[in-house]
């Protein structure tokens, strides 16, 4: 019978694969997806822009709003020096549904939403004589604005929605009789940033060392010569590394199937359910996994080099006798993660999540197994139907990709989830973030792993081994996706759909091509299972 150790450390993998499956898509994190660049032609058929509201009350600058345009009126400049300062002004009424009793000219009208078609307040503000018009949202988010039986194909001027916490903020200024004026342009939003190359390297990195992990932590002869001869601080060396026990989890095809339908039931539970709180034990979860990962990754590396940074030890209540050095990277990592929580909306909160991402991932591709092809078929492929159903299919039935909503945390009053690499936008003005799930980098990691024991285990080299070939297969796969990205003009894409054929699909081919594929297909049956290693 497993050992309580043992099965809490199976139950605890089997929530964080289910964790890092839910939210897989590589996306970018922007306001609004829905430009497509400058309107194409003054119709109803107008792509939407994002659109930036330069702001001042008698003449002081306020904070630049984020606005949306209709898919009527005409187009903004993209640079703000070919735009104007322009007056704003209350419509009378304040919904625009009918002629404003007060002078529009030269100005732009602000409206409240509701009372009536889009089209018909920017018909009637036109109608007064506005240079434009900005329609205040009800509620903190944008709105396509579309025409109403093609009402608005006469529009001729701008038309912006707002947020109800921009337009509040303009709408005290005027009633508090200051002089408002705002400058409305918009700046062309690139699909790709340089960014995408960062998490490129970071996650095929993350991979490639997660494989070699036992390689790279693996002691030196001096030191293995020296845990013979002193073999209790070998043991507290150990202890401290977290080996004494380590556990390794062989997933088999049941819990491939199970973590999908975990992470199907979660997913939705989300999407229906999401609130602050909810947001907030992910984050706490996220946080003890990422501590976990991060006590993991510390120890092991510095030990490999100071083993003896392992040998004093200390009794804590509850722990019995602990390594000193293991302790306080274990503090050091609980503080690391304690200030990411309280800084994760600060601008520079993407390093620590990255950090601890990586440092969990890493942890998780040693504790998680793959035993055969077999069993990497139902994972890999399940994980593809999966990612491909929550993020293309699921509109069709919830008219909105649920996976893209969850991992936006759209409901969340702010909270995003933490299960994802992130990397800011560089050179877009519009700001953001490109993101990878974590499950992108882990469920295709596993099999990438598997293969690099398998050539071991077969004493293959480079040129003639898997290792290295489904290292490019995931790094060609990544470029597909984010090729996929800018195909669909920045829209979320399920990053399984070009992941695992580049990495599955080729070592089964390479495998059918050096007739090794029933090797790969029933390696490991035929000999049990190490003392060290459980199924889940």
């Amino acid at each position: 019978m497993a050992s309580s150790s043992s099965r809490g450390l199976r139950l605890f993998l089997s929530v964080v694969l289910s964790l890092l499956l839910f939210v897989t898509p590589a996306s970018s994190d922007d306001v609004k997806h829905d430009d497509d660049r400058a309107p194409k032609s003054d119709s109803c058929n107008n792509s939407f822009q994002l659109v930036k509201v330069k702001n001042w009350a008698d003449g002081e600058e306020g904070s630049v709003q984020i606005g949306i345009t209709a898919s009527f009126g005409s187009s903004l400049p993209e640079k703000a020096n070919n735009s104007v300062r322009t007056p704003v002004l209350f419509s009378n009424p304040i919904d625009c549904c009918s002629p404003s009793t007060s002078q529009l000219f030269d100005s732009v009208a602000l409206c409240v939403r509701g009372g009536c078609d889009f089209s018909i307040k920017a018909t009637f503000a036109q109608l007064g004589g506005a240079a434009g018009v900005l329609i205040i949202n009800d509620e903190e988010d944008l709105t396509e604005m579309v025409c109403s039986n093609s009402s608005g194909a006469d529009v001729s001027i701008p038309v912006v929605m707002i947020t109800k916490s921009a337009g509040e903020a303009l709408n005290g200024s005027l009633t508090s009789g200051k002089r408002v004026e705002v400058l409305l342009y918009a700046p062309p939003q690139p699909i790709l940033d340089l960014s995408v190359a960062f998490l490129w390297l970071v996650a095929v990195g993350t991979i490639v060392c997660a494989s070699l992990w036992s390689d790279i932590t693996a002691p030196e002869k001096s030191g293995e010569r020296y845990n013979e001869l002193n073999p209790k601080e070998s043991r507290n060396a150990a202890a401290a590394r977290g080996d004494s026990n380590k556990q390794v989890i062989t997933i088999n095809s049941k819990a491939a199937i199970v973590f999908v339908i975990a992470a199907s039931t979660m997913l939705l539970l989300l999407f229906f359910f999401m609130s602050a709180w909810f947001m907030w034990l992910l984050i706490v979860l996220f946080c003890i996994a990422g501590i976990e990962g991060m006590h993991n990754c510390i120890t092991s590396l510095t030990l490999r080099k100071c083993q003896n940074y392992g040998q004093k030890t200390v009794n804590v209540p509850l722990f019995g006798e602990v390594s000193i050095f293991s302790l306080v990277v274990l503090l050091f990592s609980v503080a690391f993660a304690v200030f990411w929580a309280a800084t994760r909306h600060e601008s520079y909160s993407w390093i620590g999540q990255d950090i601890l991402g990586i440092c969990l991932m890493i942890t998780v591709l040693q504790l998680a197994q793959l035993p055969n092809i077999k069993v990497a078929t139902v994972l890999l492929f399940s994980a593809f139907a999966y990612d491909i159903f929550w993020v293309f299919i699921s509109p069709l039935i919830f008219h909105e990709s649920v996976m893209i909503a969850v991992a936006r945390g759209d409901k969340a009053g702010g909270e995003a989830v933490p299960m994802l690499l992130r990397f800011p936008r560089l050179f877009d003005t519009w700001g953001g973030y490109d993101m990878i799930g974590f499950g992108d980098i882990i469920f295709p990691g596993l099999l990438v792993s598997f293969a690099h024991r398998f050539d071991k285990d077969y004493k293959k080299g480079a040129v003639n081994g898997y290792f290295l070939w489904l290292v490019i297969g995931y790094g060609i796969g990544l470029i597909f996706t984010y090729l996929g990205l800018y195909l669909m003009n920045g829209n979320g894409q399920p990053a399984l759909l070009y992941l695992v054929p580049c990495t599955l699909g080729l070592i089964i081919i390479l495998g059918c091509i050096r007739g090794e594929l029933k090797s790969l297909w029933n390696y490991g049956t035929d000999s049990s299972l190490s003392t060290d290693s459980s199924e889940v």
